[in-house]
């Protein structure tokens, strides 16, 4: 019989049994009564409910507010970790056109087929980030990393001993993309839970990795590959990628209690109007966000397989402006340069001036005119001047985008659980957005005409989405910092 010992100690002892006296002719009547009192008192001690001293810890546990150190030296190492761990996560998918490459040239490939394995690992990226956020949540932060990391340098290892298309499809698009898709959640769980009032700028922060690695990884493939050959430049790449993981292993410490109960898809999460109105806004701002054109054919594309935007402005450059491919790598360098450069400053305006989604939905809207002003461009000098701002317009958007969703949410506990289910949605559209572009300048006879006015118009209605999330919370009101 499970009976709350404090709650028995703490009930109203039940009146002594009145002495026995020849004088009060109801002394049996009076025992018996007594005795009915008595169980009365043991019957509502049993029907009350009843919890182990686990239990009460547990719920006193949860009823603490926890209170972020926003800053000092840990919070900060949190944030070198997750700038690390973006740096693998998003910088290696981009080394991919290297890669293409030498397949087609080498192994004489076609670039459709290839393009499938490239396309498959941003898939993963994206799409596994719904169960790597809930094991960060449960708390297996650092042994969801290890796992993901000897994924991608085990699959980087074995890409470099492949020689058929098979091989090279299970190696770099399966094995690494589901590496790739392991490690991405959990380091940004532990960002949001060190940081409050300077969380978007610590996400942001994180965030310039992904253009820190879209610059190393290519680099380490293209230029040691004349002087190494292929397969050893791929094994550096994996050396790369392994003591990246290792330091950001090293520094990360989870700080919430974890969450082991709950959902893996929390689908009441949709009924919530902010974070439904938000996830849509997401799916279409990735849908044209990695347009980048797979095969076609009337351009006669050398590298059409990029995933990022910026490498549409690539191909751009050699195909339409004239660009030789030194050019065009160099224009990239400075898109992704801009890139890094916008994240931390639209973090520090966000917490400070503006709101996170705020500043999310401003900076998707300028990225959608963007689009629109590249119909304008036709020369070197314009593309140059071009770049730099969409660099900047893309970083600016993309930095935030973390703090936004953090800011809608109220139990940082399911950062990791919510942020995942967005991403995963989003895998399906970063995954139809390619193609779709490349229908539509396909039937442009190769023009990028009404490419840019598709990828323009979706960014800016992703844009009043997310404003439309914000109205959700807020209301009407428009000096409102969210």
């Amino acid at each position: 019989m499970n009976v709350d010992i404090e709650k028995v100690a703490s009930a109203p002892s039940p009146p002594p049994p009145a002495a026995p006296s020849s004088s009060h002719p109801n002394t049996k009547e009076t025992k018996l009564t007594t005795a009915q009192d008595a169980d009365l008192s043991d019957s509502s001690d049993l029907d009350s409910p009843t919890t182990t001293p686990d239990e009460e810890e547990e719920e006193e546990e949860e009823e603490e507010e926890f209170i972020p150190p926003d800053g000092g030296l840990t919070a900060w190492s949190q944030v070198l970790a997750a700038c690390l761990i973006n740096m693998l996560a998003w910088g290696y998918p981009t080394a991919f056109g290297v890669y293409q490459l030498h397949y087609r040239d080498t192994l004489r490939l076609p670039e459709a087929q290839v393009s499938w394995i490239g396309s498959l690992q941003v898939f993963l990226a994206f799409a596994l980030c719904i169960f790597s956020g809930r094991l960060a949540d449960a708390g297996y932060i650092k042994s969801t990393i290890i796992a993901g990391t000897f994924l991608v340098v085990f699959g980087t290892f074995m890409t470099s001993l492949c020689k058929e298309y098979w091989q090279i499809f299970l190696a770099q698009g399966l094995c690494t993309g589901l590496g790739l898709g392991i490690i991405f959640m959990p380091p940004l769980s532990v960002v949001n839970s060190y940081f409050k009032r300077k969380k978007a700028l610590a996400l942001a922060i994180s965030a310039t990795g992904t253009g820190l690695g879209s610059v190393v990884f290519p680099a380490v493939i293209q230029y040691l590959i004349p002087k190494v050959g292929f397969a050893w430049a791929v094994r550096c790449a994996g050396f790369v990628a392994l003591g990246i993981s290792v330091v950001s292993v090293v520094l990360l410490r989870p700080v919430l209690k974890p969450r082991r109960s709950g959902p893996v898809f929390e689908w009441d999460a949709f009924r919530e109007g902010p974070y439904l109105l938000f996830t849509l806004g997401a799916f279409l701002f990735f849908w044209a966000l990695f347009f980048g054109s797979f095969f076609v054919s009337s351009l006669r594309m050398e590298r059409n397989d990029r995933w990022l935007m910026w490498e549409q402005i690539n191909a751009f450059a050699r195909n339409i402006v004239g660009f030789s491919t030194t050019d065009s790598v160099q224009l990239l360098l400075i898109t992704n340069g801009m890139s890094v450069v916008a994240r931390p400053i639209t973090g520090y305006l966000a917490d400070n001036y503006i709101g996170p989604i705020n500043m999310h939905a401003f900076q998707m809207f300028l990225l959608g005119c963007m689009f629109f002003f590249w119909l304008a461009v036709d020369s070197a000098t314009g593309l140059y001047v071009f770049a730099i701002f969409l660099g900047f317009a893309m970083g600016a958007a993309q930095g935030v985008f973390g703090g936004a969703l953090a800011s809608l949410l109220k139990d940082p506990r399911k950062m990791g659980t919510r942020f995942g289910m967005v991403c995963t949605l989003c895998a399906f559209s970063s995954l139809a957005g390619p193609p779709t572009a490349g229908a539509i300048i396909d039937r442009s006879n190769g023009t990028y005409t009404w490419a840019c006015v598709w990828a323009g118009t979706v960014v800016v209605l992703a844009s009043f989405t997310i404003m439309s999330a914000r109205i959700a919370v807020t209301g009407f009101k428009l000096a409102v910092k969210i």
